[in-house]
């Protein structure tokens, strides 16, 4: 099995584009998903990943001007002539030095050692291959908001970015969501769709701050532990037959919940971080911007492979532009709802 070095890294990645580009006619299934400005085709086999990109993407409309074409090959070794995917064959591996060396090249790329798994991408070209050992040797994560690296790589050409970070809104304008797994970020989106809010997404959402800080959907997937799931009615609404995923929570979609079609955009007025509070009722009060850029941007970084440094001054510009809070949760999933509501009211006002 051949062996990647820092110093061979680019070529190895243009070899995986050109290889997958060759054997363009010999993948099964071509999936075509319309995302924010951008149509997004993928070339892989049947199975979970083809399945999840046909139930996991909240895809825009067709009325978008110039819209992108954006290539992915999701390849493996029993595809016509793709390779066996090669190791690291240097001493220390660095996300940070791993991701400099391509970006030198123009590239970007990300490679999962436990797995073998590669993802490079040509962001000039719009090309991109995730290479596997199989068919299905993917991280268990890679289902509920697939090829999420490239989209960071597509988007972040273009001066956005993918957040990790919940959203919740009414009439246009929204709030986001940020903090540690844990923090309750979930329950509180679907608590705030429960009460008739909307959300452009619970994970990542893409964030421009061209004009305004404008957020907008890209995957629908909303997740819950057994727990938060029987808490917030979710049982008696979905029913309680529903598969655990890897992290042992329930997967289930905005639609599923929403009382209204997913908005193309929120206009965000606001970043929230959630924490479980002590008391029974829910509040909200001012946090300092150094505090909500610690929670909002370790994860959102750690979790979008390349471009740290990009991404620091991204989340450092969020916030710096929105008013930044503090929310406590309390136990009632209505009342919290009904705070969230209230908050946007007034702030729309």
């Amino acid at each position: 099995m051949p062996r990647v070095t820092l110093e061979t890294l680019p070529d190895y990645a243009r070899y995986l584009i050109a290889a997958a580009e060759d054997a363009a006619t010999l993948f099964p299934v071509t999936r075509t998903v319309r995302l924010p400005a951008l149509e997004l085709t993928v070339h892989l086999e049947p199975g979970a990943l083809a399945d999840a990109l046909g139930h996991a993407f909240v895809e825009a409309g067709d009325d978008q001007p110039g819209l992108a074409d954006c290539r992915i090959f999701v390849g493996h070794p029993g595809i016509g002539g793709m390779p066996e995917p090669a190791r690291w064959g240097d001493a220390h591996f660095t996300e940070h030095g791993f991701a400099q060396r391509l970006a030198g090249s123009g590239l970007r790329g990300h490679y999962f050692h436990d797995l073998d798994f590669w993802q490079v991408y040509d962001p000039q070209r719009r090309v991109g291959v995730q290479l596997m050992r199989a068919a299905g040797a993917f991280p268990p994560w890679e289902t509920g908001s697939p090829l999420r690296a490239f989209l960071h790589w597509e988007y972040g050409a273009r001066g956005m970015r993918l957040a990790h970070a919940g959203t919740f809104g009414a009439d246009g304008s929204g709030v986001l969501l940020a903090g540690a797994g844990g923090a309750g970020k979930s329950g509180t989106v679907v608590a705030g769709l429960l009460n008739g809010l909307d959300s452009v997404g619970d994970d990542y959402v893409l964030v421009d701050l061209s004009s305004s800080v404008i957020a907008r959907p890209l995957f629908s997937v909303l997740k819950q532990d057994p727990k938060g799931f029987a808490r917030l009615g979710l049982k008696d609404r979905l029913g309680s037959d529903m598969p655990l995923n890897w992290q042992g929570k329930h997967v289930f979609h905005i639609g599923d919940i929403a009382s209204r079609p997913i908005p193309g955009t929120l206009d965000i007025v606001a970043l929230m971080v959630p924490h479980i509070g002590a008391g029974g009722t829910s509040s909200i009060m001012p946090m300092s911007r150094r505090d909500a850029m610690i929670a909002l941007a370790p994860s959102g970084i750690a979790q979008m492979p390349g471009e740290r440094e990009s991404g620091f001054r991204f989340f450092s510009d969020l916030t710096r532009l929105l008013p930044c809070y503090r929310l406590s949760l309390g136990t009632d999933p209505g009342e919290i709802g009904g705070t969230i509501a209230d908050f946007l009211a007034r702030g729309a006002s």
